[in-house]
């Protein structure tokens, strides 16, 4: 699979005019085996029912059936299983749950049309790809606001994106590249294939699949052509000075050099999206002065500096220790209002369901996992309240276990330093030390 993927990627990478007409045969017993295989064991089952163990349990048979069905298009998606999970505003978030062999269909599509994908995706597009990532996207953005003329961002949002790309559209787009009319259509039909929610079936006629394996990839290439190339191709020819776009999938930020230059982008980006079946989420999206001069700026006109918010990090203009700018990061206060209060709420259910050593050490991996995404330069002041704040609340928990079982202040301070919760510290450095910068660049 990975040789016949790479030949592949390397026409795509070679000849950026090429199509592909004859993608199928890449969806056989070995790529769906290998598809099963790499998909999550504990997740959670869709309308079939069928978890990840039961289908393995004759996974040869019924990976046979599923290629015979495939080949004659007798394979039908079934419609998704729909959840909610709650936003940081107090509203509800919709999940899709495929079925089993749905989630491996969609797997094995996925990677072919990566390989095809990643020769023409931006570099500065960090979702869902392989080798990029949030900090990456984070770094970026470090770099280009400290190294380049950046003097304006753009701070951009889409109102519901993925409820509401257009399916004529999309495979307008993914017809420029991929030719073969049984791979469409099985796209189509998965675009299509509807959800269940409270016993009756919704039909979609807009928006990707939540919750597959495939939504990632369709929502990158449906922004590759809307956001990315329509700034590259479109705007920088306009603009009078530096600009940059940074993408996590419907997630980005625009940093221009000029402030008429990032008007421009703002009214443009509202035309562009609109003309796709997308908006712009008036609420979130705005233009703040932010950079080098900001600071002098906000004393001239006598205003509050700016910050803005990427990836739950809020970047502010900052100082460094010998009086240069920098960019400062921080926690986002929604991002750490939400991290705490799930620690409370999981401390609150699970304080009597297991012994507290086990509570203790199920705590700790909470904690290092928070430390994992939120470990960046410059943000030890957010880990440490986000620290403090969970021994508070363990404390608070543990002591109401029960009557026997209860720990005040002075029994937690002595327990925790015999069996001490892991402390913040920095994962993700940003900064480059002088003498690695020289050996880098001299």
């Amino acid at each position: 699979m990975d040789t016949k993927l790479g030949f592949v990627a390397e026409r795509a990478k070679r000849d950026k005019e090429a199509t592909f007409d004859n993608l199928m045969h890449l969806i056989n017993e070995d790529s769906l085996k290998a598809g099963y295989w790499r998909l999550a064991k504990e997740s959670a089952v869709g309308m079939d029912g069928v978890n990840w163990k039961e289908y393995g349990e004759t996974l040869e048979a019924n990976i046979k059936g599923l290629v015979a069905r495939i080949r004659t298009m007798s394979y039908r998606p079934q419609a998704v299983r729909r959840v909610y999970i709650p936003k940081d505003n107090g509203e509800q978030r919709p999940i899709g749950i495929p079925a089993i062999e749905d989630k491996i269909v969609q797997k094995v599509m996925s990677w072919i049309m990566e390989a095809i994908y990643e020769q023409d995706f931006h570099e500065d597009s960090y979702g869902f790809r392989r080798g990029k990532g949030c900090h990456k996207a984070l770094k970026r953005i470090n770099d280009l606001i400290t190294f380049k003329f950046i003097n304006y961002v753009i701070e951009a949002d889409i109102k519901g994106f993925f409820d509401n790309v257009k399916h004529d559209k999309l495979m307008e787009m993914i017809d420029i590249r991929i030719k073969d009319e049984q791979f469409k259509r099985y796209i189509v039909r998965f675009l299509k294939s509807g959800y269940m929610e409270k016993d009756a079936f919704k039909k979609t006629e807009s928006g990707t699949p939540q919750g597959g394996n495939l939504s990632p990839m369709l929502a990158n290439v449906y922004l590759h052509y809307v956001v990315d190339e329509w700034f590259e191709k479109k705007m920088k020819p306009r603009m009078k000075g530096q600009g940059y776009v940074v993408r996590y999938c419907d997630d980005f930020v625009i940093l221009v050099q000029y402030k008429v230059d990032a008007q421009l982008i703002l009214g443009t980006l509202k035309a562009e999206l609109w003309a796709s079946g997308l908006k712009v989420n008036e609420t979130k999206t705005r233009l703040i002065n932010f950079g080098r001069f900001a600071r002098e700026n906000s004393q001239k006109y006598n205003r509050k500096m700016q910050t803005f918010d990427f990836l739950g990090i809020t970047h502010y203009n900052s100082v460094s220790k010998s009086g240069k700018f920098t960019v400062g990061r921080k926690t986002s206060k929604k991002r750490l209002q939400r991290s705490l209060r799930a620690v409370g709420q999981w401390l609150k259910i699970m304080r009597n369901a297991m012994p507290l050593k086990e509570l203790w050490e199920q705590l700790a991996v909470r904690m290092k996992g928070h430390y994992a995404y939120y470990g960046i330069s410059d943000n030890i002041y957010g880990l440490d309240s986000y620290y403090e704040n969970v021994r508070r609340l363990a404390q608070k928990w543990i002591n109401r276990r029960s009557q026997k079982a209860s720990m005040n202040w002075e029994k937690f301070k002595s327990y925790i330093e015999r069996f001490p919760l892991p402390k913040p510290n920095i994962i993700h450095q940003f900064y480059i030390p002088p003498s690695k910068l020289c050996k880098a660049t001299c």
